[in-house]
């Protein structure tokens, strides 16, 4: 296998780790509910509700799309008693991992020969 080879194989696998990251970021509602709760800045947390009154989104569709936030470790969620309070606080293994992934890539095209289509 040559550099190359391994390089993309590296990618691959970077990409397979950023998965859920890239899932959860890569949908418009879910970006604008990260945008919402960092304006929102509460260091005990939103509840759904809250959060709602701030999109388009009816509740049961931004509970929905928190909980694939909080799976991919974009945002925590605490408890107190019954309620649910939910923060952004990304998990820094997700977001080194989405670090790993841009900087594979950019290896890449470092690599990759110059392509110029007006030749």
């Amino acid at each position: 296998m040559n550099s190359l080879e391994k390089e993309i194989q590296k990618t691959e696998d970077a990409f397979k780790n950023c998965q859920k990251s890239l899932i959860a970021l890569g949908d418009e509602n879910r970006q604008h509910l990260i945008l919402e709760m960092m304006k929102m800045g509460s260091c005990q947390g939103v509840r759904v509700g809250e959060i709602t009154k701030q999109t388009h989104l009816s509740r049961p569709a931004v509970s929905h799309h928190l909980q694939i936030l909080k799976e991919a470790g974009i945002i925590q969620m605490r408890k107190e008693g019954t309620k649910h309070y939910y923060y952004f606080d990304a998990d820094p293994k997700a977001m080194n991992q989405l670090l790993v992934l841009v900087t594979q890539i950019q290896k890449i095209m470092g690599i990759l020969p110059k392509r110029d289509c007006n030749d």
